[in-house]
């Protein structure tokens, strides 16, 4: 009888744990989806403004910056002073950006539009990693996995909005996506009712003494660990920037696809990664997360290499796998360094989310100006050779907790 209770206890936590993780991921297709959407609405801002190509650089680094910056800043917020309505928070920030840019009638307004929606994003990153984390019990690559293939599916299907409505219709329209907004809030009380009843007990307990010293490393061993994977952070966005931001806009010009077909190419890069990510977390739960890492990264970049050269058809097939192999890399890493200071889910969350943005920031506000001097070809061909730096992933110790 005992058994039985034990037992039905056990699959109500599960399917309980599962509900939230989904939650979250939900949480983060939103958040991303919005992010992407403005992404892919770039076109239409640059031949509704008149802008070149070095001031959509400069919108995407202060986008990035502000994305950036602050995600390591409420990271160490949010583990110091827990509150459930952080993910609210940050969704009504973003929405406000979604309506600004709506009405944007000059560089200034779409600057201070992509400010709200970055700072939007820079709570929701920390927040709802920093809960994956707690509600994955243990199968941290699994959870970061679902949690991240909600970003990248958000991220995918962005693009494919934007195509079907901001370039048919016009800027204007970015209200509908605000509108999704106010709905994605509403998505959210499941977390809230389940932080209230688990985080505010789990908060008032001592967690760092039940998980210090779970990682069989050196003080020394863990900052060159950390060393090594802003490293490889550096090459994946920076490659990964020339794609989200100058993907569509490298299609046009080198194809001539007008630009719904190129933003209808996005989402099949962008649904690729999804895919990739999915794969990624349980494979690293089970073979180990350096593998993984190792060859999300460098596994690219046969394919980064021949892109530049392709037609067509096979730059379509090579966005696509390059979008399946590298997508797992960031959860990886995110569970690796989460690993390496378990005591401080929120900062790690934070940073390197921060990093990942604002190293995409700089790299896209960098090649925004290289494609109007040299030429968008010229960008794909040079940051062909990011993937290469994988390799450094291989000087990685294995990390394995007590």
């Amino acid at each position: 009888m005992k058994q039985t209770q034990v037992r039905g206890r056990s699959t109500t936590v599960q399917s309980t744990t599962l509900g939230i993780l989904f939650s979250l991921s939900l949480a983060h297709m939103f958040n991303d989806m919005f992010q992407s959407v403005v992404s892919a609405s770039y076109p239409v801002i640059r031949d509704n403004l008149y802008l070149t190509f070095g001031q959509i650089g400069i919108i995407a680094f202060v986008y990035q910056l502000c994305a950036s910056v602050f995600q390591p800043l409420f990271g160490i917020l949010f583990d110091k002073h827990p509150n459930r309505w952080y993910l609210s928070i940050g969704t009504t920030s973003t929405m406000l950006g979604l309506v600004i840019m709506a009405y944007a009638t000059s560089i200034y307004m779409v600057v201070v539009s992509v400010c709200f929606i970055g700072l939007g994003s820079s709570i929701i990153h920390p927040e709802a990693s920093r809960l994956t984390h707690y509600a994955s019990t243990g199968k941290h690559g699994l959870g970061q996995s679902i949690f991240q293939v909600g970003g990248n599916l958000g991220g995918s299907i962005g693009p494919l909005l934007a195509a079907l409505i901001i370039a048919p219709y016009g800027q204007q329209y970015m209200l509908i996506f605000a509108g999704i907004a106010v709905i994605s809030l509403l998505t959210k009380r499941p977390i809230t009712k389940w932080y209230k009843t688990n985080m505010v007990k789990s908060a008032q307990s001592s967690p760092k003494k039940e998980v210090i010293h779970r990682v069989r490393l050196t003080k020394n061993q863990i900052y060159y660990s950390l060393g090594i994977l802003l490293v490889l952070i550096f090459s994946k966005y920076v490659y990964t920037a020339s794609l989200s931001n100058f993907y569509t806009f490298y299609l046009i010009e080198k194809f001539n696809v007008t630009t719904q077909q190129s933003q209808f190419l996005l989402f099949a890069f962008l649904f690729a990664s999804a895919v990739g990510t999915l794969l990624g977390g349980p494979i690293g739960d089970k073979f180990g997360r350096k593998y993984v890492i190792w060859i999300s990264i460098l596994g690219t970049a046969p394919f980064s290499l021949l892109m530049p050269y392709a037609n067509l058809f096979w730059t379509c097939i090579l966005s696509i796998l390059i979008g399946l192999i590298l997508s797992s890399a960031f959860s990886a890493i995110l569970v690796y360094a989460q690993e390496l200071l378990p005591t401080k889910v929120g900062l790690i969350s934070g940073l390197f989310f921060g990093l990942a943005f604002g190293i995409a920031g700089v790299a896209a506000a960098v090649l925004g100006n290289v494609a109007d001097s040299k030429g968008i070809e010229f960008v794909y061909k040079f940051c062909a050779y990011m993937p290469l730096l994988g390799f450094v992933a291989i000087f990685l110790p294995n990390v394995k907790p007590r």
